[in-house]
């Protein structure tokens, strides 16, 4: 009887341990949708470049 009840947990604890990876493998997927490679990220330390043209002070081209 003990072998059964090891044998069930056994069992029971693999299943549970799929379910957990596949969530977190539908969360990451949706993670991917939603990151659009063609933008830099927040945060990745890219800085936008001077204009080489001075400022107009008077605002005309």
């Amino acid at each position: 009887m003990e072998t059964v009840i090891t044998v069930a947990v056994i069992i029971l604890m693999i299943a549970m341990g799929m379910f957990l990876i596949h969530l977190l493998n539908a969360q990451h997927d949706e993670r991917i949708a939603a990151f659009h490679y063609s933008e830099a990220p927040r945060g990745s330390g890219r800085r936008s470049r001077p204009s080489r043209q001075p400022p107009n002070p008077l605002n005309r081209p």
